[in-house]
């Protein structure tokens, strides 16, 4: 809500500035996306990596932490 008031805003200082935003928004999500999706892929190799470097001590019989 408050991007939208904001683009609102927007529109009545320059109104060619927010029509060039709210245009150009869908094609700067789609290039963005690759890195996206790039960035949860990273996370899962991470996650991954943890869960290896913690199974010797799970299989001990440590318990997991509430963080």
């Amino acid at each position: 809500m408050a991007a939208f008031l904001l683009w609102l805003l927007l529109l009545v200082v320059c109104w060619p500035l927010a029509l060039a935003a709210l245009l150009l928004y869908p094609i700067v999500w789609l290039l963005l996306l690759p890195f996206r999706l790039v960035g949860i892929a990273v996370g899962g190799v991470f996650a991954f990596l943890k869960a290896i470097l913690f199974l010797p001590a799970r299989l001990l019989g440590a318990r997991p932490s509430s963080a």
